[in-house]
Parts: structure tokens; sequence; C-alpha cells
């Protein structure tokens, strides 16, 4: 492998000259630039990012600190990311805070040195725990979170008008008995698609008592919440998950039960994963264009290294589409309630 002493030694100059003229920096004439990259061409030569960054003080990294990195909604995420940041010649560091208070300080601290910038999405994070361990210096940019008083830029989904649209949407389809599966109940997300249910169901349907079944995002939690409702025998005409993975789960297991949908019960989502078309029948569920959350949150992120100040004031929400599909088909006027049992 080519160092840069090679380099150097193939072009006629110094090292210090060659090392100028690789970083880009002014102090270099266009000859003895042309002849360094001529030979970093021919020598096949890739510089050090370490030694890159102590010439330049910065390291063409981004740093991504999500609650999780498995399944399809952070790697959605995590490729709306790499779109732009790959156009934008920078390379990704993952971190991963799994919603603990202390984790999060953790993966923040080990980002510190080694990324240009910082895309943080902290859902069941406290703001004053940001403010702790975020370096003021350091550009950020929040992800589906509104830090407050911190007055950072972030990206965020309208989780509560898109959970009233569903909810709205259920009942307009004759559903009167909507059971919602609701999420983590730390975390943001949930919490606000979960308030934006109980008022629709509040307002439109008159129904200030709704049932609402513990969920944490994971499809095995839309697997026990079917049985719940099965065992228990509720009247239920419609479930609204709180995410598609626990759409997905309940369906199965109501299949498995012997239960129709959308025939006996609808089913609906939120998020518009790329399974949410493949299951069958295709799950109807709000989209959030979750690629484009991140990528919106890069673009911002971008900005700020180029040396705009931006805060929450030039933050960016998102307003999630009504997706309607199989699961909820061929309901169109008042459906009759009757307890979700095994026929």
């Amino acid at each position: 492998m080519a160092t840069l002493r090679d380099v150097a030694r193939e072009a006629g100059v110094s090292v210090a000259t060659a090392s100028r003229a690789i970083n880009g920096l002014s102090n270099v004439t266009a000859p003895t630039r042309a002849a360094v990259l001529a030979a970093v061409k021919k020598l096949n030569f890739v510089p050090h990012s370490g030694a890159r960054s102590l010439t330049r003080r910065k390291t063409d990294t981004i740093g991504v600190i999500l609650p999780d990195l498995f399944g399809e909604f952070f790697s959605e995420i995590i490729r709306g990311i790499d779109l732009v940041a790959h156009e934008a010649g920078m390379h990704l560091l993952l971190g991963n805070m799994h919603g603990s208070a202390h984790e999060t300080a953790a993966a923040i601290a080990a980002m510190r040195g080694r990324v240009d910038g910082l895309l943080v999405m902290p859902p069941e994070v406290k703001p004053e725990t940001l403010a702790d361990n975020l370096d003021p210096i350091l550009p950020t940019v929040l992800l589906n979170y509104d830090a407050g008083t911190l007055d950072l830029p972030y990206v965020a989904v309208d989780n509560y008008r898109g959970a009233y649209t569903m909810t709205e949407a259920l009942i307009e389809r004759g559903a009167r008995h909507i059971v919602h599966i609701a999420g983590p109940k730390h975390n943001r997300d949930a919490r606000d698609r979960q308030r934006g249910f109980v008022d629709a169901m509040a307002k439109i349907a008159k129904e200030r008592s709704p049932v609402i079944l513990p969920g944490d995002f994971s499809e095995d939690a839309g697997v026990e919440a079917a049985r719940m409702l099965i065992q228990g025998q509720l009247p239920a005409d419609a479930v609204f998950a709180a995410n598609d993975l626990m759409a997905v789960g309940c369906i199965m297991q109501l299949g498995e039960a012997g239960i129709s949908v959308p025939r006996d019960v609808m089913v609906a989502g939120f998020d518009d994963i790329p399974l949410a078309r493949h299951v069958s029948p295709a799950l109807t569920t709000m989209q959030v264009k979750i690629d484009r959350l991140g990528s919106t949150g890069m673009m911002m992120l971008l900005r700020l290294l180029r040396g705009e100040t931006l805060g929450a004031a030039s933050s960016t929400i998102l307003t999630p589409a009504l997706i309607a599909r199989g699961t909820t088909a061929g309901h169109g006027g008042r459906a009759a309630a009757t307890a979700v049992s095994p026929p």
C-alpha cells in the first residue's frame, strides 16, 4: 500500500507539500498540486482519515445516534441519511442509545472528536439529559424530537395529526369499537399517537374510554395484543396499532385464530415500512416516508456545517399521509361490532 512518502517521492516534492496538496490547502501552486494528484492516482494512494483530520480539523464523518439499529424503521432512516451524506462525500458513524439516559450519554461521548456533526433521535430522553451531554459547539440536528429550551433544529413527524387522521378514517369506514395497540409509554411518538387516537374517538365517535392495549413497537407486542382481544372477547371492529410491526403481528395472530382481516375486523398501522406493502392483505397505514426523515435531517446538518445559524425555528414538521390498502377494504358503512373471538 502506497504511503504519503511514496507520493511525495513520485511527485518530486516534500512530504509536507504533498500533504498540503492532497488536503486542498491554498499555499500550493497549481503545477505542484497537479503533480501530486497525478502521483496519487498512479500509486492508488488512499489518504488516512485520521491524519487528514489532524491537518484539516475535519473528519468528513457524521455521527448518527438512534434508539435502536434493528428493524425496517431505523434502516430506512439510515438509508435516507446516507443518500445525502454520500453525495456530500461524508461517512456515517452509528451509535445506539437503547433508550437509556446512561447509554445516551455514553453514545454522545463516544462521538466527540470523531465527527463533524451529529444527528440524534432521542425519543425517550429528557431535554436536560441532552443539555448535559451535547457539545454546544458541535453542529447537531434532532430527529423526531423538539428539545425546547436547547433551541436546536429538528425534523419531526406530526404523530398526533397522523393518528387522529387514521382514527377518523376508520370511523368513516363504519368502525365504532376501535382498539388501539399503544407503543412504549415513555416514547414521545407513541404518546402523541395515542393522544391523537383518544381525541378522535372522543370527538368523532363520542367514545371517551376506548380500549388501549399495551405494546412496545415489536411484532410480538402485536401478537400478544391480538391474543388479549381474543381471550377477552372484547367488542372490536377495528384495531389501530401505533406502528406497522405491531399491526402485522396482530394480523398474523388473528389469522391463526380464524379471524378474517378485514372481513371480521379492520387493522391499520403507522409508518408505512416496506413490509406493510408486502403482507397479505396489504396494510392500511399512515405513510411517514421514513427515509425522508433521515435525508431532511442530514440536509439540515449540512447547512449547519456550511456555517448557517439554525435553531428550533428552522425545524421541519413532516405530515403523514393516509395509505388505504387491503386490511380496511370492503367497509363502506357502519360496521356491527362483535366480540373478537375464534369462529
